[in-house]
């Protein structure tokens, strides 16, 4: 089997959330879609997000397209080596990692194909379903919207939240001190916990929002809400600032899905700066990369978990691995991922089963990718 054509297209899609509790919300997302055809007919789809999808499409297009056309998708490894020495020779993450995990994983959804196997049982079929965490508390909703969707939420089953912290704190600094930042978070980190209940799982995320004296004062005043876990805390997810940060609160931190390079996990778990890591599909390289990080954590007796959104590509990795746990159900990403893809897995009652359709078990909407195109 041979490549014979790849094509990478930017996307810009406006999608209408419905917010749980009540109410709509209008957003639009960019993302970078690829597709890689081979010989035999078979047709493999990837993504890359969180990028910027027009330097993304050019890197696919203009540098790695030409250099793989004629070779084996099958040859996962040697695809990745391939592509990782024309775009990463100096160890550079950033727009190169986007490019090749979005090449990496149409050609892991190719394998499925021709195995006709999911992706997931590709990778070890730990387990057949997943408990989902929900990214909802996001800056648009105020607290009394929070409260309603977490009450919404709770109907559905949903046991396990995450909300958004620090809403780009350090880039708008000028306009808003630090401190009334996370005064505010704090205020609503408590709301949710109050109307949550103790028994359901609360997360938070900042976005590699805050420096590391803001966070810490962050998780100083959320003390009493039992966090679960404090995601990218901390500014280019500084690895000694981080194993301090941890040291001296108590608080599990987690970080990784938009990173490029797996020697940033190693330092990590050893710096023993986290308590989950989370390689990303779509951004860490693809499925060939996050494997290889899943069991440098698990050499680490680290479990990965899911984050930077795109669960219906990251599901397949938390279900494959045995250090899988859960998976990311970001609420305006599934929002926007309906406007692309179709035929998808849904939670119910809080978990989600994994397709035994093979490849990524889903396929692009006919004619989506032109009618979105940026």
């Amino acid at each position: 089997m041979k490549i014979i054509r790849i094509t990478a297209t930017a996307l810009h899609i406006p999608f209408t959330l419905d917010v749980p509790g009540g109410g709509r919300h209008q957003e639009a997302l960019g993302c970078c879609v690829v597709e890689v055809e081979t010989d035999e007919g078979l047709i493999g789809h990837g993504l890359t997000a969180i990028t910027q999808e027009k330097v993304a499409e050019s890197i696919v297009t203009h540098v790695l397209a030409p250099a793989l056309i004629g070779t084996d998708p099958l040859a996962h490894e040697a695809r990745w080596e391939q592509m990782y020495w024309l775009t990463a020779s100096r160890g550079q993450t950033g727009y190169a990692q986007h490019a090749i995990a979005a090449i990496d994983v149409a050609l892991w959804d190719i394998k499925g194909k021709a195995l006709k196997q999911p992706i997931w049982r590709l990778l070890g079929a730990a387990r057949k379903e997943l408990d989902i965490y929900a990214t909802f508390g996001f800056e648009f909703l105020d607290i009394d919207g929070l409260r309603g969707a977490v009450k919404s939420l709770a109907t559905e089953g949903v046991e396990h939240l995450k909300m958004v912290v620090g809403f780009r704190a350090l880039p708008r600094r000028e306009s808003r001190s630090l401190m009334s930042v996370i005064k505010e978070d704090a205020k609503r980190v408590h709301a949710v916990r109050e109307a949550a209940g103790d028994e359901v799982s609360l997360y938070i995320d900042a976005n590699c929002g805050l420096d590391a004296y803001h966070a810490e004062r962050l998780i100083r005043l959320t003390a009493d809400c039992n966090l679960g876990f404090f995601e990218e805390p901390i500014t280019q997810n500084d690895v000694l600032a981080m194993a301090d940060l941890r040291a001296r609160t108590g608080m599990p931190l987690t970080c990784g899905q938009n990173e490029g390079l797996a020697y940033r996990f190693r330092d990590w778990l050893m710096a023993r700066s986290v308590d989950f890591v989370q390689p990303n599909v779509v951004i860490t390289g693809g499925f060939t990369q996050c494997v290889r990080i899943a069991a440098l954590a698990n050499a680490f007796n680290v479990s990965i978990t899911s984050g930077g959104a795109y669960p219906l590509h990251n599901m397949h990795l938390q279900a494959g691995v045995g250090n899988g746990t859960k998976v990311e159900w970001h609420l305006p990403v599934v929002a926007m991922m309906k406007r692309l893809y179709q035929g998808f897995p849904e939670p119910v009652g809080g978990r989600i089963s994994m397709s035994e359709a093979p490849g990524l078990g889903f396929d692009l909407i006919p004619g989506a990718v032109q009618a979105l195109r940026a």
